[in-house]
């Protein structure tokens, strides 16, 4: 008998004859077994899908669904597929023996019974039965433990990889984005743009003053931020600029303000924060209201205080640090919305720089593109070409959408199709439309456009994207605008590129 803490193991007896299933049923049941049977293939289906039997003994000579016809039927449904089917037939019958094993069969027992032979047959192939679903539920456990580790491995190197790629982009920049942006003297003779040097040279005498830039993307934000810095006591320590939609919200912490080894999956090593990095510095904040409501709360304290704790640290750091930060956004609506926090803003903008759009200061486009062409020529090992009357006249007549930013992916561009002779208005790509607004698209060419994109919705969307950048000249607030979505989802459908690539 099998102990009666365990569910007995349930056998299910085919056989149209009933004194066979007596015979049966009176050499098993007294060995602990739950016995069903039926007297027919039909029934033996209905009875093998609701009951689940452990094991089938099957005669193989039936009227109707013979056995063999009601094994392949078993074997065909999931449900039933793994029941170990013995097989019951006449002495000598040995051509139904070998059809019953290629129809699914794991024995026979042959007629008439022999109650021990039959109780060996049952018991060795449950246990098989047993041992092989414990096999497999065995391999089902390594499978999903195999995949929760390499997930996590993958997770760990991504945390690494993405850690590491924030220490290289805090590095302090290098000549030739010095040279690029101009930081040692902004380009331009407008009216607005001598407000913004006003301003910088005004904040020369307060290097600790936190700056707020506000103002259009595109327009310099971080251009200005690094006039400031330079401009002040604190121009031979670092500048590190930071974007606060770029990184990863897991990683903000951290990033901002260090880690500890071991404070959380991935942290392998001590891990300096931006704040330490630009200590005696400054610390551009870029992006600023789409910084998370749980980040704001830990920035205005170590405003407050000058003191970062690192991520699983016990004990606080001095710094010195000047915050400058940016947007792009409607700060007051932020905060009217509750999205940005009052207090911090106020913390930010003890001083304010409002950035103007390209548009507001089109006297000096021409001197910004003689700039770009020299700079880019440059970079090309060659000699800057010049603009062509009508190419400057297209350029003083554009909106630019995408502000300098677009500016100068366009003379990029143009300096690369002219072959580097004189920039003609064919080499200027400049957006369709009045105003620089892009032309609407027909119904027809909707279609083309659709019949050209990919079917798989994160490829559509990459592509879309891209297409957007292209027509804004890489004004990401201007591409979101065209797609008619937040410019926050272009950052982070980015930010998640750039991780898979890497």
């Amino acid at each position: 008998m099998q102990p009666t803490s365990f569910p007995a193991e349930k056998i299910l007896l085919v056989d149209d004859v009933p004194a066979n299933l007596t015979v049966l049923t009176a050499a098993l049941e007294p060995r602990g077994y739950e016995i069903f049977a039926a007297a027919d293939g039909a029934k033996a289906l209905q009875i093998a899908a609701k009951a689940k039997p452990d094991l089938i003994l099957l005669d193989i000579l039936m009227p109707g669904l013979d056995g063999l016809e009601t094994c392949r039927r078993l074997k065909q449904l999931e449900t039933t597929r793994d029941i170990p089917v013995i097989f019951i037939t006449a002495r000598g019958e040995t051509e139904n023996v070998v059809e019953g094993f290629r129809a699914g069969g794991v024995d026979y027992v042959v007629k008439p019974f022999q109650a021990d032979e039959v109780f060996n047959r049952v018991a060795t192939h449950l246990r098989l039965s047993r041992l092989t679903r414990e096999l497999r539920e065995k391999n089902r456990a390594l499978e999903t433990r195999t995949a929760e580790l390499t997930s996590e491995i993958e997770r760990r190197q991504k945390i690494e990889t993405a850690l590491q790629r924030a220490d290289d982009k805090l590095a302090t920049f290098s000549d030739l984005e010095a040279s690029r942006g101009n930081i040692t003297g902004l380009v331009g003779d407008s009216t607005p743009l001598k407000k913004i040097v006003g301003e910088i040279q005004r904040l020369r005498q307060f290097p600790n003053t936190s700056v707020l830039i506000t103002g259009e993307s595109g327009t310099g934000k971080e251009l200005v931020a690094r006039a400031i810095h330079f401009d002040s006591a604190r121009a031979k320590a670092p500048f590190v600029p930071v974007n606060c939609v770029a990184i990863p919200a897991e990683l903000a912490e951290s990033i901002l303000f260090g880690h500890v080894k071991g404070s959380f999956t991935g942290a392998t090593a001590d891990r300096k924060g931006c704040f330490e990095l630009a200590d005696g510095g400054t610390l551009f904040l870029d992006e600023v209201g789409d910084m998370p409501a749980s980040l704001q709360v830990k920035l205005l304290r170590v405003l407050e205080d000058g003191q970062v704790t690192p991520v699983g640290a016990a004990e606080s750091k001095k710094v010195d640090v000047r915050v400058i930060a940016a947007t792009n956004a409607d700060l007051a609506a932020r905060i009217a919305a509750g999205i940005f926090r009052h207090d911090l803003f106020f913390r930010l903008a003890r001083y304010t720089v409002a950035t103007p759009p390209l548009r507001d200061r089109l006297d000096d486009v021409l001197l910004l593109a003689a700039h770009y062409l020299k700079v880019f020529a440059a970079e090309m090992g060659r000699p800057a070409p010049g603009l062509s009357q009508a190419a400057a006249q297209a350029l003083q007549a554009y909106h630019f959408p995408g502000n300098i930013r677009e500016l100068k992916n366009i003379i990029e561009r143009a300096l690369i199709e002219s072959g580097g002779e004189t920039i003609l208005p064919e080499h200027l790509h400049l957006l369709r439309g009045a105003g620089g607004a892009v032309a609407p698209v027909n119904s027809a060419a909707k279609r083309d456009l659709a019949a050209a994109l990919p079917l798989n919705l994160a490829e559509a969307e990459e592509v879309l994207i891209q297409r957007a950048l292209d027509e804004a000249g890489g004004n990401i607030a201007e591409a979101a605008r065209l797609l008619g979505v937040n410019r926050t989802r272009i950052y982070r459908k980015l930010a998640r590129e750039e991780m898979t690539a890497d």
